[in-house]
């Protein structure tokens, strides 16, 4: 069988689906008297049976990048232990399933083999959810597969962008100015010709560094298309900040105004520089 890694966040998605779904679906046939409710069942049951063998195995041959994350093996290694239990508990609850229909005439095992599924399939989509929920924990606690899935290096790139950009906000949050700072310059290292990293760079420069001298110099540097309203207002809003730090509101004043007057008819250009010039001193 062809390696099946790059479809694992697909497939977790079917057995997910599926799995709550047939198991639902079965207790429900034993109290509802809708006829096609029996046959759904069977199928979603078998369905996500079917999904469940293929997640294990595209998760088992995806793993290995996830895992030499560090700090991520004992999460990974925890979320395939799951993952091979909820296969495994599918797997008897398709057994069920083929059993009640092999006995479709001996009503009495039928009806045994259809308890034993559904009994086996609520302990089933139990640990559907935690193997799941910590699926979700590699992924998000640890970007386990986040840009490292396909192995392109510019999708590896994005992640190190990713957590630079995630890294210094954190850091600038809890007060870490110098090492927000040094975050942001190799973000802007990384991404020299991308305008949104050059403005992120220029106010690392006013808020990190409290240097509104070298924020100025920066930002002369930046290429803004005079068309473009959004760009030209985030360069309006950063110089009028620095020129602030500077101890001249007026000049943050005629900047404002200038872009304001640029786009006279953009509602997000006049009601921004309108409210920052409420702010100003």
């Amino acid at each position: 069988m062809p390696n099946i890694a790059s479809f694992h966040p697909q497939i977790v998605h079917f057995i997910v689906v599926l799995g709550f779904i047939g198991v639902g679906l079965r207790v429900l046939s034993f109290v509802l008297k809708w006829e096609w409710v029996k046959p759904v069942a069977v199928l979603a049951l078998l369905a996500a049976t079917v999904a469940s063998v293929l997640a294990v195995k595209s998760g088992d041959e995806a793993h290995r990048p996830a895992e030499s994350i560090p700090g991520a093996r004992e999460a990974v290694q925890k979320h395939e232990a799951l993952g091979e239990r909820t296969r495994n508990l599918f797997l008897l609850v398709a057994g069920f399933e083929i059993l009640a229909l092999a006995m479709a005439k001996k009503e009495k095992v039928r009806r045994v083999a259809l308890v034993g599924s559904a009994v086996t399939g609520i302990v089933a989509a139990f640990f559907l959810f935690e193997t799941a929920e910590h699926g979700g924990e590699v992924v998000y606690n640890y970007a386990g597969g986040v840009g490292t899935r396909s192995g392109h290096p510019e999708h590896v790139k994005n992640l190190l962008v990713a957590g630079l950009y995630q890294s210094a906000k954190a850091d600038r949050e809890s007060g870490d100015t110098a090492t927000a700072a040094r975050l942001t310059e190799e973000l802007a290292r990384q991404m020299p010709n991308d305008f949104t990293v050059q403005v992120l760079a220029a106010r690392s420069l006013l808020i990190d560094r409290h240097d509104p001298t070298a924020t100025m110099a920066s930002l002369e540097t930046i290429a803004v298309p005079v068309d473009n309203a959004r760009m030209n207002l985030q360069v309006a809003i950063l110089r009028s900040d620095a020129y602030v730090a500077l101890g001249q509101p007026d000049s943050a004043r005629a900047v404002l105004q200038g872009v304001n007057q640029q786009f006279p008819d953009n509602p997000m250009v006049q009601r921004v520089t309108g409210e920052a010039l409420g702010k100003l001193p």
